[in-house]
């Protein structure tokens, strides 16, 4: 199970390796996704709050990343956090999510992106349900649900 100091450590020091890499041209990428999943998995934005149903979908499922497919989370670590934005407090597998230091807007965060593809998913606070204590706090739209 990946904690906080673990989290830290990766975005100070570096990602887990993944399993593999997807490299495309960012017109290839314009192409493939639609204006708002281009918007926010590769110029880093967030959707508005409550604005996509998958937040309140707690059935059993799999998440993998709109981009390159790659298995994100499951649907037994996600919760309802009341954020607005699907919720989850572990990944898939430790080195499914890279994780980057975002002191943007004021704020100390730390970005998740898809270690395979790097689009931006969303951020991960110290804030979640034990025994983590992580919140992943995602963009719907950066997600693809599939049945479990």
């Amino acid at each position: 199970m990946l904690t906080w100091q673990d989290l830290l450590a990766f975005a100070e020091n570096g990602n887990p390796e993944p399993d593999r890499r997807v490299e495309k041209t960012d017109a290839q990428w314009r192409a493939e996704l639609s204006p708002e999943q281009y918007r926010v998995t590769r110029q880093a934005g967030t959707e508005r709050a409550f604005s996509n149903p998958m937040c309140g979908l707690l059935e059993p499922g799999r998440y993998h990343c709109v981009c390159c497919d790659t298995l994100l989370f499951d649907a037994d670590e996600k919760f309802d956090s009341g954020t607005g934005w699907p919720s989850f407090t572990q990944p898939a597998r430790a080195n499914a999510i890279a994780y980057r230091r975002d002191d943007s807007y004021g704020m100390h965060r730390v970005e998740t992106v898809c270690n395979t593809c790097d689009a931006h998913l969303g951020h991960v606070f110290p804030d979640g349900p034990p025994p983590s204590g992580l919140r992943y706090c995602m963009n719907a739209v950066a997600l693809r649900k599939a049945e479990a």
